[in-house]
């Protein structure tokens, strides 16, 4: 069934090898059309792939989303897909010479999605490999099945087989999806399937993009607003309760501000969630597995030295929990010997690090791997730019977390073990479109005989101006 869908689409794919910007346009308007139906479904279905899941962040970061970037695309497409000039070389270029870039669709890309925003991170990647020209083959995952389910009912009665089609189903299916001869592959999700998923593709010499993840750091200056930074940093962090790639992962906080930094973060949870398990607006873990981990990693913490401090709003005790929600909680001072500090978190779980100079964070964050997103708060012009000029990281959010991913208009994409490629904007249309370079020649034929046999000395004199230092 892959198999045959992906020759369907290839043979389409090739048919039209250059859709206009009516049938793109269409495609995008399909999307908007089904997301429009559907809305009311998809925070049902999220809800009880995760036990339960605030219905507003599904609105937000699910639906509205992709609303968003949609609407971005169809505004900016029409100028994306224009050729862009280039400069011919001299001196064909004085002669009337021309050179340019089309950007043409690849063909069928391949989109293996994840479960944590299953619907935003399918279908806006979607939009702008359909706003490329391409087709599209979508593998979500099995650990959120009825949202994968969902999709497949949406796919099929808004888009016809051979233009996207979507396939559910188990590990085995993923394995079989990341081997097939795409023109593209986008993977997102954990660094140790993405390595499976490029082996799989390199089979077929498929190019792939992987969107990943990893330990994302906050810096806070000592010079801020200590209140303001914990209201917008665990803002960040306890959405989707911690299970997002971009989500703040650990915090530098000055040595001098440690205690002001809990009792700031204490306040600002009790604000947005003055209770945890009875919390329609606080999520749970995916499944069991992803809870057991969380409770792993704060007791390894324990067992090391580590202080963990729990925030507990309404004092609720084990009887009280419903499905798999876990307590916000701070690690203070964890060594890189605790598991908490060598694994992405993706969870409600903030290690708190300190520092007395920020020449020692900026060593710290540079001797680990390189993120996929980068938190700095303060207002110290320097500061600021020391850090921003001396790290690595796949994006970078300046007084505030995760932002930087609804930003239509930069790129999206990690570095290293965070990832590697972009979507969003104008990166990602022609991260799933091929740059063809065309070049025109000049009508001058007097021009063009110079450069024939017999060669003479006025050839001989050109090439001469032309080789200097």
């Amino acid at each position: 069934m892959l198999e045959e869908t992906l020759n369907k689409q290839k043979i389409q794919s090739r048919r039209q090898t250059y859709p206009s910007l009516a049938i793109r346009q269409d495609r995008l308007d399909r999307i908007l059309e089904m997301m429009l139906e559907y809305q009311d479904q998809i925070p049902v279905v999220l809800s009880e792939d995760f036990g339960h899941r605030s219905h507003m962040i599904s609105r937000f970061s699910d639906v509205a989303a992709v609303f968003d970037a949609v609407h971005y695309i169809k505004k900016n497409l029409k100028k994306w897909m224009k050729d862009e000039s280039r400069k011919a070389a001299p001196p064909f270029n004085l002669l009337g010479a021309k050179a340019y870039i089309q950007y043409q669709p690849l063909g069928v890309v391949g989109i293996i999605s994840p479960w944590n925003f299953p619907f935003n991170l399918t279908y806006g990647p979607l939009a702008i490999v359909l706003a490329a020209g391409n087709r599209a083959m979508i593998k979500p995952s099995e650990f959120t099945p009825r949202s994968s389910a969902l999709m497949k009912t949406m796919i099929n009665k808004y888009f016809d087989e051979d233009e996207v089609q979507v396939f559910p189903g188990d590990a085995s299916v993923g394995q079989e999806f990341s081997a097939l001869a795409f023109d593209h592959l986008l993977f997102t999700g954990s660094s140790a399937v993405a390595k499976k998923v490029m082996q799989a593709a390199s089979k077929n010499l498929v190019p792939v993009t992987l969107e990943l993840g990893g330990k994302s750091p906050v810096i806070v200056s000592a010079e801020a607003n200590i209140n303001t930074v914990a209201d917008r940093v665990w803002n960040g962090k306890l959405m989707n309760a911690g299970q997002i790639c971009i989500a703040p992962d650990y915090t530098f906080v000055h040595e001098t501000m440690l205690e002001e930094w809990v009792e700031a973060s204490n306040e600002t949870v009790n604000n947005m969630y003055p209770s945890i398990y009875d919390n329609d607006d606080y999520t749970s873990m995916v499944n069991e597995g992803h809870h057991k981990r969380m409770l792993k990693y704060l007791e390894d913490a324990k067992q090391k030295g580590a202080k963990v401090i729990e925030i507990n709003p309404s004092n609720e005790t084990e009887e009280n929990r419903n499905h798999n929600k876990i307590m916000p909680a701070m690690i203070i001072n964890p060594n890189d010997e605790m598991l908490v500090m060598q694994e992405e978190i993706f969870g409600p779980i903030m290690p708190i690090k300190t520092y007395t100079k920020i020449d020692q964070v900026i060593d710290y964050i540079n001797l680990h791997d390189r993120p996929l997103g980068l938190y700095y708060f303060g207002h110290n012009r320097n500061e600021q730019d020391l850090i921003v000029k001396n790290t690595v990281s796949g994006g970078m959010a300046l007084n505030d977390v995760i932002f930087q991913f609804v930003q239509d208009d930069i790129p999206f994409g990690g570095i290293g073990p965070s990832g590697m490629g972009h979507y969003h904007g104008i990166e990602g249309f022609k991260t799933f479109s091929h740059a063809r370079g065309v070049y025109k020649q000049t009508r001058i034929e007097a021009m063009l005989k110079l450069m024939r046999p017999p060669y003479g000395k006025l050839f001989d004199q050109i090439l001469s101006s032309r080789i200097k230092k």
